[in-house]
């Protein structure tokens, strides 16, 4: 990769581009849903056109993320950028309704993965099951999780590994300890 495809990838645009190809939505798709023209979304996912406040929160309503996700491209230093997340500048995930913490561990959103840095609260569940799209493989590094994968019943722990394809699921920490696991989805869909 050459240095200017390095930092390019490293750009509030560039990430929104991969959130809206990860949802199957193409630029008329958002734009329409949005009430701006394709050009305008264009030159903003070329980094061209640089979206208000008010844009981004409907941009992340429509891509069912976090506006917090659209944040943080500036942490990293320079030379570090499309290559190392430091511990204290990792970007947040999700909403933390249900009881989990969610970091992004990879430098964004433009890879055909996503590595998340998981906590599931003690006593933490998700209120229904989710099914989405997606490749998913979870490692726990501490404490224990319940999950549902389709059908089967599973009680993962410190070392253990999983994997779902597409299927149902759902996640519990009945437990009174946090349960931290590391999450690879692929394709991103945050």
């Amino acid at each position: 990769m050459h240095q200017t495809d390095i930092s390019r990838a490293q750009t509030l645009g560039a990430d929104l581009r991969a959130l809206r190809k990860a949802r199957g939505l193409t630029l008329a798709d958002l734009a329409d849903s949005l009430g701006r023209s394709v050009g305008w979304l264009s030159q903003v996912e070329r980094d061209l056109s640089e979206p208000s406040i008010s844009d981004l929160r409907q941009i992340a309503e429509q891509l069912g993320v976090p506006m917090s996700l659209l944040f943080g491209h500036a942490s990293a230093l320079a030379d570090e950028q499309g290559y190392v997340v430091r511990a204290g500048a990792r970007r947040p995930m999700g909403s933390g309704e249900e009881g989990l913490i969610e970091e992004l561990l990879s430098p964004d959103l433009t890879d055909d993965f996503e590595v998340i840095h998981s906590t599931f609260r003690p006593g933490s569940r998700m209120q229904s099951p989710a099914q989405r799209p997606t490749q998913e493989v979870g490692y726990i590094l501490s404490g224990r999780l319940e999950l549902s994968i389709g059908t089967r019943h599973f009680s993962v722990g410190p070392g253990d590994s999983f994997r779902f394809r597409g299927e149902p699921y759902s996640w519990a920490n009945p437990h009174d300890t946090p349960c931290v696991a590391i999450w690879v989805i692929a394709p991103p869909v945050y």
